[in-house]
């Protein structure tokens, strides 16, 4: 087993289980709008950042680090913020085309945020 130094980043949206279990009425409709959400947070965090695995509501994604580590940090922030730039512009589209649905995920889009956890260390 060889150990390699590695960034992980978990992209995870916040309020998740709650916005689902809540709305089992309409369960499609929460999916839905989870899945849009990801996505745009997904597309937000682009390279350095590599998917590893979609996992609910969250993503893990992870980075080699290279031969300039601070550097490298520097560009998985930015990727970050630009995850959680398209995640909130995403949101916000979604609750204007929904506005005129009252269904309990349409109404409840503004519960959802994203929450990032970053680690950096060996990895097997």
């Amino acid at each position: 087993m060889r150990f390699e130094p590695t960034l992980l980043a978990i992209l995870d949206i916040s309020g998740y289980t709650t916005f689902i279990r809540q709305r089992a009425t309409t369960l499609v409709r929460a999916e839905e709008i989870i899945t849009e959400l990801l996505e745009a947070t997904l597309d937000g965090a682009e390279v350095p950042l590599r998917l590893n695995k979609l996992e609910g509501d969250a993503a893990l994604l992870w980075v080699e680090p290279g031969d300039d580590p601070t550097a490298r940090a520097h560009a998985v922030l930015a990727r970050i913020d630009a995850a959680f730039a398209a995640f909130d512009a995403r949101r916000s589209a979604i609750a204007g085309l929904r506005s005129h649905c009252q269904c309990g995920a349409c109404a409840n889009i503004g519960a959802l945020s994203l929450k990032a956890l970053l680690h950096v260390g060996e990895v097997a």
